[in-house]
């Protein structure tokens, strides 16, 4: 078994109906800029009815059909977000924690210690978040789930990754293992992923690979690393 064996991603999500929401982050093989990218999909009509907007450098989950939202509660927030050198993206309003968190001088891990998993039984839907440091045309980045202990949602067991940049290596954490009912919650370490020079090439890929049916938005963002100019994608199956 090869442990550092990079992955393409397209192949590992192809023929997976439901990975949920995912989140990669990583560094393109020319080890010219940062990679960002966040997806979400939904079964219901409530999760399906959303679309991707950006604003100031920070993207939201917006209805597209406001007239048919029937709880917001877990599907409206800001999923990208920037703070000075940071770049944090999550899938739910612990993005605002974060940001919160680190501007009251709070590390990643620390702001993250007041949130749980989603309160969706019997799903119990983990949080997962991640954040970029930018440093000396460089970056670090961590990544967290937090997910439920038990089935029953009794106590939540909260891990944290904290990575170099690699050129041509991301990692890549999503919510679910596949579908089901409950949907079983991802396990083990985020997953190491390739990366590519070319945003257009990597944001393809990666839309094209997810379930046809279940599959919502898809934001990906280059930041180049000597500059900070950022080269932005945004996919919305909603129009």
């Amino acid at each position: 078994m090869n442990i550092y064996k990079i992955n393409d991603i397209a192949e590992l999500i192809k023929d997976n109906s439901y990975v949920g929401r995912g989140i990669v982050i990583g560094k393109t093989p020319d080890s010219k800029k940062a990679v960002t990218a966040y997806f979400i999909m939904g079964r219901s009509m409530n999760s399906r009815n959303r679309i991707f907007t950006e604003k100031d450098g920070a993207v939201y989950t917006e209805p597209f059909d406001a007239s048919k939202v029937e709880d917001p509660s877990l599907i409206i927030y800001a999923a990208i977000r920037k703070l000075n050198n940071k770049l944090i993206v999550t899938n739910g309003d612990q993005t605002d924690t974060i940001y919160d968190g680190v501007r009251e001088g709070k590390s990643f891990s620390e702001s993250l210690t007041v949130r749980e998993f989603e309160p969706d039984a019997p799903n119990l839907t983990p949080r997962i978040s991640g954040m970029l440091s930018f440093n000396n045309n460089d970056f670090t980045y961590e990544m967290s789930i937090l997910k439920s202990a038990d089935a029953e949602g009794s106590a939540c067991n909260r891990y944290t990754f904290s990575y170099p940049s690699i050129a041509g290596l991301a990692h890549f954490i999503h919510t679910y293992v596949c579908d089901g009912n409950p949907i079983p919650t991802f396990q083990g370490e985020p997953e190491r992923v390739a990366t590519s020079d070319n945003i257009d090439e990597f944001t393809n890929s990666l839309w094209n690979a997810l379930d046809s049916e279940n599959k919502i938005s898809l934001y990906v963002r280059y930041v180049d690393l000597a500059t900070g100019k950022e080269e932005n994608r945004l996919i919305n199956k909603n129009k």
